[in-house]
């Protein structure tokens, strides 16, 4: 809410500033915000919520409010009520649902079930429709089905929070899918971003540790991944430079991609089993243990040598490779769908988050923290003792322990309450990072629960950070960048002669604005004063005027409160 200018000073401005009031206004603002948080709550009333999370006593309080929305009457017990909610919520929920459904460790089975459906079996909308999308002239692909497809198959093969996926042929015989992003989704998630960052800035104005994660950069960098997910032409770009990264490699493959539009993108039709179907990988006589060794070194491959990864590794995109007639291949490899969320590091940050992690796997606390001061992440009046202590008492547990004993989602958790603790300052990237961790494990954790991740990781992070402090590569990168470093000295005279202006003028710059603050201050702390008296004497005036027995005379006291706020308000 912006301050009021010049010296009108709304009483409701200051009644809304006072510390009771203002939690109550925000908290309001909140619950009415388009009534998008009433909607919500109907809906986990609808499909009866409550009765999948009765047995969990930290849901206690809202398994009992769900209880009493008038929606819930008549309901019972839905099997698919968790998925057909988070479905009718829309895609922010369904994406979330994607994240947890690799969590095996944190919920039951029969909710793992539900969120399973929504990696690739969400509802599908009307085929018609979709035909549509693909003809416009602007976002689709501009012509008539049956001049871009000798064949066109009107049942989905599958559908996701984002978009649809069909199959076709195109007509020199070369089989494809078809993907085409949901009509009129662009507004609901605009929507609910809306209502998670009014959220987000609550929570960081009041929570040490949604600051240290940047919780209000997190929600606009997500927000913002979320809409270029709807731009299938930025997809088709990110597939094309991944398909470019592991060009013949034998551990993954990503498919062609033939056509795109805003809305609509043709691909390479390519076959595999979803990651999650294990059993599957049994019967076809597939080695688990290599497959999460592949995995593994995949996603290294793609945070480090090309600092360019997948950030949305859920089940439904991640396919390992069969023939066409589900038959196994002899060196199955993983196939890289839905490029749409890619992530990237800051070189700076991309060396740190290596160092780090090495120094974890020696045990190297000491050197941890040094790197994380170095970085800026913490304060310079930080207590190093005691976050060495911290860091060693939470992250030494999990050294060398294989999948099936990690936790690293309350691993993750313990160290952003140290980062609280600490003020430490995580870099909103780096969030990304940490939510694709969470996505590996889970399916490492499901896949092959005996990996080491530690003794795969710790070869392909050595080898890495070595060539990246080669001396021999730090001066070639000094002989490319000379020419640019030449230029810019010819610009140090001036910068010096600017900075000594600068210095001269900026102690009476300070001094100008420490008198212009002090006066700002005085005039606050006048006008809050004169509030609470038009309060005290508004509230006064109009008991006074409710227990007096004559009629007019309590009239004469009503007046005269309406004169204090009319005083406040002019004033």
């Amino acid at each position: 809410m912006p301050a009021p200018k010049g010296r009108f000073y709304p009483f409701a401005f200051y009644l809304f500033k006072t510390p009771f009031i203002k939690p109550i206004f925000t908290k309001t603002m909140l619950i009415s915000y388009k009534n998008r948080l009433f909607d919500l709550y109907r809906i986990c009333a609808k499909y009866r919520l409550d009765t999948h999370f009765a047995d969990v006593p930290e849901l206690a309080p809202l398994v009992r409010l769900i209880k009493m929305h008038p929606a819930s009457i008549g309901k019972s017990h839905n099997p698919l009520g968790v998925k057909l909610a988070l479905e009718e919520m829309g895609t922010l929920f369904l994406k979330l649902g994607q994240l947890l459904s690799t969590r095996s460790d944190l919920l039951p089975p029969d909710i793992i079930a539900q969120l399973s459906l929504l990696q690739d079996k969400v509802t599908p909308f009307d085929v018609e429709i979709l035909k549509r999308e693909i003809e416009h002239p602007k976002t689709g692909l501009g012509k008539p089905i049956g001049e871009i497809f000798s064949r066109f198959d009107d049942k989905p093969l599958a559908a996701a929070s984002i978009a649809q996926v069909h199959t076709a042929c195109l007509p020199d015989g070369r089989e494809v899918v078809v993907k085409v992003v949901r009509p009129d989704i662009r507004p609901v998630i605009i929507k609910d971003f809306e209502l998670l960052r009014e959220l987000a800035g609550f929570l960081s104005a009041r929570m040490e540790s949604a600051r240290a994660v940047h919780i209000v950069s997190i929600v606009e960098d997500y927000r913002q991944i979320m809409l270029n997910e709807l731009d299938l032409t930025l997809e088709s770009a990110n597939a094309t430079r991944m398909r470019g990264n592991f060009t013949n490699s034998p551990l993954i493959y990503v498919p062609e991609i033939y056509m795109a539009n805003k809305s609509v993108m043709v691909s390479e039709r390519i076959f595999g089993v979803p990651i999650s179907q294990t059993d599957k990988f049994d019967a076809l006589g597939y080695d688990r243990a290599v497959l999460a060794k592949n995995g593994l070194t995949i996603f290294f491959t793609q945070v480090f040598r090309d600092n360019f990864f997948h950030a949305d590794m859920h089940p439904g995109n991640i396919f390992v490779e069969t023939m066409p007639d589900g038959q196994a291949v002899a060196n199955p490899r993983y196939l890289g769908l839905d490029c749409a969320i890619m992530g990237q590091l800051a070189p700076d940050d991309q060396l740190v988050v290596a160092r780090m992690l090495l120094s974890v796997m020696n045990g190297n606390y000491t050197t941890l923290v040094d790197i994380i001061s170095h970085a800026g992440w913490i304060p310079p009046s930080a207590d190093k003792h005691a976050l060495i202590a911290d860091m060693a008492r939470t992250v030494s547990p999990m050294v060398s322990k294989p999948m099936s004993e990690l936790d690293f989602a309350g691993i993750l958790f313990e160290i952003l309450n140290i980062a609280r603790r600490h003020q430490m300052s995580i870099p909103p990237q780096l969030m990304l990072l940490l939510k694709t961790l969470v996505h590996v494990e889970g399916l490492g954790r499901e896949l092959y629960p005996d990996l080491d991740i530690w003794s795969l990781a710790k070869p392909i992070l050595t080898d890495w950070v070595k060539s990246q402090l080669n001396p021999t590569r730090l001066l070639n990168d000094f002989y490319d960048k000379l020419p640019e470093h030449l230029l810019s000295a010819t610009d140090l005279p001036k910068l010096t002669t600017q900075s000594i202006q600068s210095l001269a003028t900026l102690g009476g710059r300070q001094d100008k604005q420490l008198r212009e603050i002090q006066a700002l201050r005085a005039d606050f702390l006048n006008q809050k004063r004169h509030d609470w008296m038009a309060l005290g004497g508004f509230f006064a005036f109009i008991a006074i005027g409710l227990t007096v027995p004559i009629w007019w005379v309590g009239v004469v006291f009503h007046v005269l409160a309406l004169g204090f706020v009319v005083w406040r308000v002019l004033a």
